[in-house]
């Protein structure tokens, strides 16, 4: 349950985010309009998600019962006066933590804040949110990997193709730029290797029909293959050379980009052979080497 309720959040931001048209990966960029039509876009997903029936009154039907779908992105939820007495199906998401969590709570007077706000709605109080039967209490978001980020990773991304004009090759110029960078993972909390590129992170870098084909000319030796990056998918051999690596397996429509350097003689890294020669992760100040033409 955890995982689908994960997948249907993530889709919904992605969706109204909408990326590959307008280049924005934060929430935070919405404007007001989008950002209640957020709260819709979960409903709608959710509801085909589980196979949900809408409900006489509230939006769902479930076991017989209508259900109201409440949404936020911050930390409490709005209840109108029409979902007393109902059962609401309470979801929040917090994109920039990574976190999200949903339950189910009746409403009643005694589980909502006093006042009203200016939509004659009331807030879920703290007391009330004890009332609340957690489904998910503390779920995990798939990665937005361009939010993980550090600044100035993010800036030279979205930077790499500035002042060049016409063509494609800004946004292949973009996707060199994340993938090096993603070579080399530098989250805004922790340094580390590993990082999964997921097909919406390409499609707002490139901000092109074609972005999945950017990521993989974006592996020739004229683009990020001669300073010695790999980039691995879901197929042929690439799950292979992930695992020996120690890197995560990609799944289907995602990525992961390692730089590689010459296995020395006795190295105690995870090695790979590749094209009849040894390989293991590169560490900064390593000397890149040419990547193989194929693997």
């Amino acid at each position: 349950m955890e995982k689908r309720f994960a997948d249907l959040l993530r889709q919904s931001i992605d969706e109204v985010l909408d990326g590959q048209r307008t280049g924005r990966f934060d929430v935070k960029t919405l404007d007001k309009t989008e950002k209640t039509y957020l709260g819709t876009k979960v409903e709608i997903v959710a509801r085909s998600a589980f196979g949900l029936g809408y409900g006489r009154a509230m939006d769902y039907e479930i076991a017989g019962h209508d259900v109201d779908a409440k949404f936020t992105g911050d930390r409490t939820w709005t209840i109108p006066k029409e979902a007393m007495g109902h059962l609401c199906l309470v979801m929040s998401a917090n994109d920039h933590r990574g976190r999200f969590q949903v339950g189910l709570i009746r409403i009643t007077d005694d589980v909502l804040r006093a006042g009203y706000n200016q939509d004659m709605k009331r807030g879920i109080s703290a007391q009330g949110r004890q009332s609340i039967h957690w489904l998910v209490p503390d779920g995990t978001l798939p990665t937005n990997v361009l939010l993980s980020l550090r600044d100035e990773d993010r800036n030279a991304i979205f930077r790499a193709s500035d002042g060049h004009r016409g063509g494609g090759n800004g946004g292949q110029l973009r996707i060199n730029e994340l993938f090096r960078r993603a070579a080399f993972r530098r989250t805004s909390d922790s340094p580390g290797r590993g990082c999964v590129v997921d097909r919406t992170t390409a499609l707002t870098v490139a901000s092109q029909q074609d972005s999945p084909k950017r990521v993989r000319d974006a592996r020739l030796p004229h683009h990020l293959g001669r300073e010695g990056i790999i980039i691995l998918g879901h197929q042929g051999r690439h799950p292979q050379i992930a695992r020996s690596l120690g890197l995560p397996v990609p799944d289907k429509g995602s990525w992961v980009a390692a730089r590689l350097a010459l296995a020395a003689e006795g190295s105690t890294d995870q090695v790979v052979e590749l094209d009849g020669r040894r390989y293991v992760l590169a560490h900064e100040g390593d000397l890149p080497v040419p990547a193989p033409a194929e693997y």
